[in-house]
């Protein structure tokens, strides 16, 4: 945690203190009058012009505390121009004050002030039902490290969510996302989520704005989290509110949505690498090893040098998706199963032996056909079309010998220069 300092301040009918962070001059805290002592839940939520909502707020959280029976914190992470913060405090929540810069930034800034081992978070506009918090708890005391909120096990309110949301933009990018990590979460979106302290230090997300969503359940998948579903509730906006979304225009919603997918498909590379890489491998090397020999008939066509050109391309292509997809994987890898089954498989001596070999022979087929031609004064003989077939083959086997070296490398790279976060390595629910 960074070190603090502090002094009074003396706030709308409340003292509170203010504690300027010294590792980061733009960020200051203030204490409510009565501040809890040693919380063991910290209800973490980001504000942006809540006064409408913020007292209201604060008191739902207090009573989904008292009816779970635990200590808890409310910290508001703020970036507000209203009367937001002061209103927090005066009602008995901690603010921690924050220029304006996303969504996510505000839970990185956060996390050197939480002081719970459990993180409930969620918005400040009362759309989400605070005062029943109780099925998180029961699934952090059972064990879990990272629990989801769904609106669809639960409720939602009519008017809470735009048709094109509810049937659509969070069915459609929630199945995506199942598809291409093997999960089994119905509602990605949803705001309300709870995770270990520890968990989320490990984290260590990078997200500023809406994606942070996304990349908090992808990670959670890559660190292998004890994880858990629970329903809540949403609910419509109060009267006299506006969403944020409703506030910044018609696109911001499609714009969140957007960068959702980015982030999905950036922290999931592996998933368009993998399976299209060995299929299009595949394709590609069946063609190059029935035409080693020379061309064949398969009805009244004929598969000669042109195929095993278009196989040769296809097939170097399909290696080279499969091996990126291996440097994604462990890249990705945070808790050290898939990465230490790669570096083993990739041995950098063994892989290197092989590279070798597939590049010599390679090169003994482009020598023995460049010796051929040139003894028949450069002229395409009869003779010389089993060995032309098999000079295309060691092309593949010159590109096959040179990417596998090079992925050798960075995998060998990744594992010396790019640290493990490590976790107890544990089933999805």
């Amino acid at each position: 945690m960074n070190n603090l300092r502090g002094h009074p301040r003396t706030g709308s009918n409340v003292v509170t203190q203010q504690i300027e962070a010294s590792g980061d001059p733009d960020l200051t805290l203030l204490l409510p009058e009565c501040d809890v002592e040693d919380p063991e839940l910290s209800i973490v939520i980001p504000s942006l012009n809540e006064e409408i909502t913020i007292a209201t707020f604060v008191a739902w959280c207090k009573q989904g505390i008292a009816d779970a029976g635990i200590a808890a914190e409310i910290l508001i992470i703020d970036s507000s121009k209203d009367r937001t913060a002061e209103i927090a405090v005066a009602n008995g929540a901690r603010v921690l004050r924050t220029p304006r810069r996303g969504l996510g930034r505000a839970y990185i800034d956060a996390l050197p002030f939480i002081r719970g081992r459990y993180i409930l978070m969620g918005d400040a506009d009362c759309t989400y039902d605070f005062r029943d918090i109780r099925h998180f708890i029961e699934e952090f005391r059972r064990g879990a490290e990272f629990v989801m909120g769904s609106r669809f096990k639960g409720s939602i309110e009519d008017g809470a969510m735009p048709a094109l949301h509810r049937y659509f933009g969070t069915p459609l990018t929630t199945w995506i996302l199942n598809v291409m990590y093997r999960t089994h979460f119905t509602d990605i979106h949803c705001g309300m989520r709870g995770i270990t302290r520890d968990g989320f230090e490990r984290m260590r997300l990078t997200s500023q704005s809406w994606e942070y969503a996304s990349e908090m359940v992808l990670k959670s998948v890559h660190l292998g989290l004890l994880t858990s579903e629970v329903p809540v509730r949403f609910l419509k906006d109060q009267n006299g509110r506006l969403s944020h979304h409703a506030r910044a225009g018609w696109f911001s919603a499609w714009h969140a949505g957007w960068i959702n997918l980015k982030a999905m498909f950036v922290f999931g590379a592996d998933f368009f690498l993998m399976i299209p890489g060995g299929l299009l491998l595949g394709l590609g090397l069946i063609p190059l090893l029935v035409l080693l020999r020379g061309p064949i008939m398969v009805g009244g066509l004929t598969l000669s040098l042109n195929t095993m050109l278009l196989s040769l391309i296809v097939s170097s292509v399909g290696l080279q998706l499969l091996l990126s997809g291996v440097i994604a994987q462990t890249l990705y890898d945070q808790i050290g199963v898939r990465r230490r089954k790669w570096i083993s498989l990739f041995d950098y001596t063994k892989m290197v032996a092989v590279s070798a070999l597939f590049v010599l022979i390679g090169l003994i087929a482009e020598l023995r056909f460049a010796a051929a031609f040139a003894e028949s004064n450069y002229q395409m003989r009869d003779s010389l079309i089993e060995l032309n077939h098999q000079s295309v083959f060691g092309l593949f086997l010159i590109i096959c010998g040179v990417q596998t070296f090079v992925s050798t490398l960075m995998v060998q790279a990744i594992g010396l220069h790019v640290p493990l976060i490590g976790s107890n390595i544990s089933k999805q629910d």
